[in-house]
């Protein structure tokens, strides 16, 4: 599928080391899911839930396909639209009181859609959410003052940095 482009294997697993403390019964949300496979390693190391949000028709469908084969419909929900809209919308992913622990934003880089992302996402973070954010490496960090850098890691031209939201403060 065009635009596609999957977190390289050396990022995935450095970013689920970093996780290894905070998967455990998260609810997850996985923004520009395309195969789903940050979601889906997310459930498969026991998150308790995963929205995934993906506007192409053939990737949902791939990755409703692969949920019903790794037996995780039950634990997972799959949305079209785009990601930004859905945020701003009252419906799922985005329902009032519907908070998230781990969030995965990963746009296909011509998007460049990861501020915005940031700014739209603290009311749908739980305290203490962990959120990762992939980019090119090349771009400079696009979050605010609002964001603290746990850490960050790069891989060919990307480069993965796992945030925390501080309460308070300006998104913008």
């Amino acid at each position: 599928m065009p635009g596609l482009r999957p977190t390289p294997n050396r990022l995935r697993e450095t970013l689920f080391n970093w996780l290894a403390f905070e998967i455990d019964g998260a609810r997850c949300l996985d923004l520009y899911a395309g195969t789903g496979a940050l979601g889906l390693e997310a459930l498969s190391r026991g998150a308790a839930h995963c929205d995934f949000v993906e506007p192409d028709r053939r990737a949902r469908a791939m990755l409703e396909q692969s949920l019903q084969t790794l037996q995780a419909t039950d634990q997972a929900g799959v949305h079209a639209g785009p990601a930004l809209s859905l945020l701003a919308a009252a419906g799922p992913p985005a329902q009032p009181g519907r908070s998230y622990d781990l969030v995965f934003v990963d746009p296909p880089f011509a998007d460049e859609a990861w501020a915005d992302v940031l700014a739209a996402l603290p009311p749908r973070l739980a305290p203490g959410a962990r959120v990762y954010l992939e980019r090119p490496a090349r771009y400079s960090a696009p979050w605010s003052q609002a964001w603290t850098v746990l850490r960050e890691s790069r891989a060919g031209e990307s480069m993965g940095a796992l945030l925390t939201h501080t309460p308070g403060e300006s998104s913008r």
